[in-house]
């Protein structure tokens, strides 16, 4: 049977294997008929151009499957990565483009393909409104009931998946300088061996990761350039105080949580983790789901629906 549209979804990382559900729940919402095919989990490479080329080949080969199994009307590829050997031009929605993080020899064959790949396309899907084209962020909304800071039993936690660019060692660097006698954090995203105040959680189903959430007072990031940083948005959706030095790129949380309270936003990490568990801003719950409002579940359906599916249907 046809469908309206096919999600072409990369499937990488867990900010996309989030975001292209909710997105095509928002279309369903709307009242399109919506397929969603993912690439097939590829092995580690080395390098970063080898890594978006076996992405690719599976992202292609994930959007044949879904063209003859489903004939849509419109196709989305979801990263600029899986636009890059597409069997049919489509929309591509993204967070950053190559030209931007993938530079040198890490982006050698990607940048000029993916030029060309933005030229072909019939509609730019951007998840910040910095880049060019329709800009239609990920819907964050609270995991569940709200735990009154003064009850949460998880000091602070943070999220590691991938430790380099996380910087995972300043993290841990400062925590060991202004942990107290029974504070603990809360690695997530990784395995490690516990160490005095740090427990490593391990990869942890959506669900049990925002259940720890819920549980933490302030959470930690420390990114040296952010493409979204999902990670920063749920914490907030789920009251927890966020510490994070400044980072290039998008990065939304960093707005919010720079107007919320400058002194969170720092180069000075310790201090902003204790200020964070000494010093939160007063009502730090109510005001950080008010900042997110547009990137609430409603706000999204919005754009989804009157601006989005509009013009993939046209």
């Amino acid at each position: 049977m046809a469908i309206d549209v096919l999600i072409v979804s990369l499937a990488s990382t867990g900010g996309w294997r989030t975001s292209d559900p909710e997105l095509a729940s928002a279309m369903v919402r709307a009242g399109a008929r919506v397929a969603i095919v993912t690439a097939k989990p590829q092995r580690d490479v080395r390098t970063y151009a080898l890594t978006d080329l076996v992405w690719a080949r599976a992202a292609r080969a994930a959007a044949r499957r879904g063209l003859e199994e489903h004939d849509p009307r419109a196709i989305v590829y979801s990263s600029t990565t899986a636009a890059l050997l597409w069997p049919t031009p489509g929309a591509i929605r993204f967070d950053m483009l190559a030209r931007d993080n993938r530079a040198g020899r890490d982006g050698l064959w990607q940048r000029p393909l993916e030029r060309r790949r933005l030229a072909q396309s019939p509609l730019l899907v951007p998840m910040t409104p910095e880049q060019p084209g329709l800009c239609v962020p990920i819907a964050v909304e609270p995991s569940g009931d709200a735990i009154p800071p003064a009850q949460r039993d998880i000091a602070a936690i943070t999220y590691a998946a991938d430790p380099v660019k996380r910087r995972l060692d300043l993290v841990l660097a400062a925590w060991e300088a202004v942990r107290r006698d029974g504070e603990q954090l809360v690695v997530a995203g990784i395995d490690r061996p516990d160490r005095g105040g740090v427990r490593f959680a391990g990869l942890l189903a959506p669900g049990e990761y925002r259940a720890l959430l819920r549980r933490a007072r302030v959470f930690v990031a420390a990114p040296r350039r952010e493409d979204y940083g999902i990670a920063a948005l749920e914490a907030l959706a789920d009251g927890c105080v966020v510490a994070t030095t400044p980072a290039s790129g998008p990065y939304p949380a960093l707005g919010l949580v720079r107007t919320l309270d400058p002194r969170l936003v720092t180069d000075d990490l310790p201090a902003a983790i204790r200020t964070g568990l000494d010093d939160p801003p007063p009502d730090w719950p109510r005001r950080a789901l008010a900042a997110l409002a547009p990137f609430r579940r409603a706000a999204v359906d919005r754009v989804v629906a009157a601006e989005l599916l509009p013009r993939l249907l046209s």
